[in-house]
């Protein structure tokens, strides 16, 4: 019996999402289509306003989050979406980190991945912080 509901349950639970936020169409192309031919459900955003508005945010498994996004940085989104009581595991991408952003991100628990992505560091990190958000 308990094989069976836990088998209904994963058929009856949506697909996991992964939310991307990156200013450049490039690179949310490049990491939309890699996540969704590996099997990952992908919404991507051009901005933190349109992350924040989305209504589907609480469906988010993980977030991967360009640093360096006009008119408001990825961990001032990351604090927003948290205010909001969006808890996903959250993946920070962005080029030359300082010694600031790196605290910040160590604090808000926050890995950061740095740019240019060129290996599969990043899928491997989604990968394991949505495995553990399914449990």
């Amino acid at each position: 019996m308990a094989e069976a509901c836990a088998a209904l349950d994963q058929v009856c639970r949506p697909p996991p999402v992964l939310a991307v936020v990156d200013d450049d169409p490039a690179v949310r192309h490049a990491l939309s289509f890699a996540f969704e031919t590996s099997g990952i459900s992908v919404v991507a955003f051009a901005d933190a306003e349109m992350a924040l508005a989305a209504p589907q945010r609480h469906q988010w498994r993980c977030l991967v989050l360009d640093q360096k996004l006009p008119r408001m940085s990825g961990l001032e989104l990351l604090a927003h979406l948290r205010a909001a009581g969006v808890t996903a595991p959250s993946i920070l991408i962005t080029t030359h980190p300082s010694h600031e952003t790196r605290a910040r991100a160590d604090a808000a628990g926050v890995e950061i991945i740095e740019k240019p992505l060129l290996d599969n560091q990043l899928a491997l990190k989604v990968r394991e912080l949505m495995d553990g958000a399914c449990r």
